[in-house]
């Protein structure tokens, strides 16, 4: 089983943010990572044990043991994965620093996904 990143396309700051990092990950010779985008696939949802609308607020990632990260979580899990990047996983993975960067982070998503509802992205 590979990795599964599960994100929202119709979000153009999710989408713009999933692109740099498949480039980064491509750059390295990461290539074991599926990449579903739920705003064209939206039954791939039903993977996560969330419903669409909370995968499409926040960054989903199932590893390949079958572990579910989300949010912080997922990009913490992705930058782990990504050596340019796992300065940044491991100083994200610090007790104070994880956990301002979910506070962050899902007042962020939220405010994000509001915004696209607000705009009919979805």
């Amino acid at each position: 089983m590979t990795d599964k990143v599960y994100y929202n396309s119709a979000c153009p700051v999710c989408k713009a943010g999933i692109e740099k990092q498949r480039a980064m990950m491509a750059r390295c010779g990461v290539d074991d990572v599926e990449w579903v985008d739920v705003h064209t696939r939206p039954e791939m949802a039903d993977e996560t044990p969330s419903s669409l609308e909370q995968v499409r607020e926040r960054l989903h990632v199932r590893d390949d043991c079958g572990q579910i990260r989300i949010g912080a979580d997922a990009f913490i899990f992705l930058w782990l994965k990504t050596p340019r990047l796992r300065w940044l996983g491991r100083i994200a993975q610090l007790p104070v620093i994880q956990q301002i960067f979910q506070v962050c982070y899902n007042a962020f998503a939220r405010l994000l996904y509001r915004w696209n509802r607000s705009l009919k992205h979805w």
